[in-house]
């Protein structure tokens, strides 16, 4: 038998390993997760405020729910879902064969929660949504164990600068059945921004957002770069609060923002490990 030089061996040892390499591509390579039918038609509603329906080119919400795996049979709670924008979308995409639960902190003495009004004037749209409210420093979401996807959208940090993030993360776990989803979409800083910036620009760092899932007890399953948008630099001087829709910026500034777009946002999907 002929033996091939050590340094030739080598090479040929690369070359197979580089033919192999080729022939797998990393899964950042994978094809988008396809959309159904019933959720593109949600999206589509023509009964959705318009305004609302402005901002799906930066909110991209098909695609981030695809994304996050959702079926239109699923039990899904959003963490915080403010006036509603993707309750527009998720309380008709699962009225039928799933359930909305629109999940909010309990209002101060005096106040009420918006969505409630919002709910009661459409009952074709909202007549099987839930709504739940908890207490904003020790959230519980209702019965353990019992939810197939938990989602929030933008508010991570404001958790994170009230000192509440761990307890909100806990609360997930705690509402998902085991291998259920955690779904989150936020405002993206810089890697190695420093804590206290974050809580005063309202970006945060991926690996922050990470490492309170993880922490939790939550796997990170996979990122998504739809709600990428690389002309934010995440540095203004009001945060991300200069940029739409809040534009908290001089008059003479609207057209450079409005350029911009909102801000650029990570998409994280973690998966709560199944049970042995």
């Amino acid at each position: 038998m002929t033996r091939l030089p050590t340094p030739a061996l080598a090479l040929l040892l690369l070359a197979a390993s580089a033919g192999a390499t080729a022939q797998t591509p990393p899964p950042a390579a994978a094809a988008a997760p396809a959309i159904d039918a019933s959720l593109r038609a949600a999206v589509a509603d023509p009964g959705r405020d318009p305004a609302q329906r402005a901002r799906d080119v930066y909110r991209h919400p098909a695609e981030t729910l695809a994304f996050f795996g959702l079926r239109p049979t699923d039990t899904v709670i959003e963490i915080s879902p403010g006036t509603g924008w993707y309750s527009a979308i998720l309380a008709p995409y699962l009225r039928h064969h799933g359930h909305y639960v629109a999940a909010s902190a309990t209002p101060a003495p005096g106040r009420s929660n918006g969505l409630r009004a919002v709910f009661a004037a459409d009952p074709a749209r909202y007549d099987r949504a839930t709504l739940l409210e908890y207490d904003g420093k020790a959230p519980v979401l209702g019965a353990p164990g019992t939810a197939d996807a938990v989602l929030t959208f933008r508010n991570v940090h404001n958790w994170v600068a009230a000192g509440t993030a761990d307890a909100y993360f806990r609360a997930f776990f705690a509402a998902l059945k085991p291998g259920g989803t955690l779904g989150v979409v936020d405002h993206r800083a810089k890697p190695g921004t420093d804590l206290d910036t974050m809580k005063t620009s309202g970006y945060l760092t991926e690996a922050l957002v990470i490492d309170l899932a993880t922490r939790a007890g939550f796997v990170l399953e996979a990122k998504s770069e739809v709600n990428a948008n690389p002309r934010d630099t995440a540095d203004h001087p009001n945060g991300v609060w200069t940029l739409p829709p809040t534009n908290r910026h001089d008059a003479a500034d609207a057209a450079t923002y409005k350029a911009i777009g909102e801000s650029d946002r990570m998409t994280l999907r973690f998966r709560k490990p199944a049970r042995d």
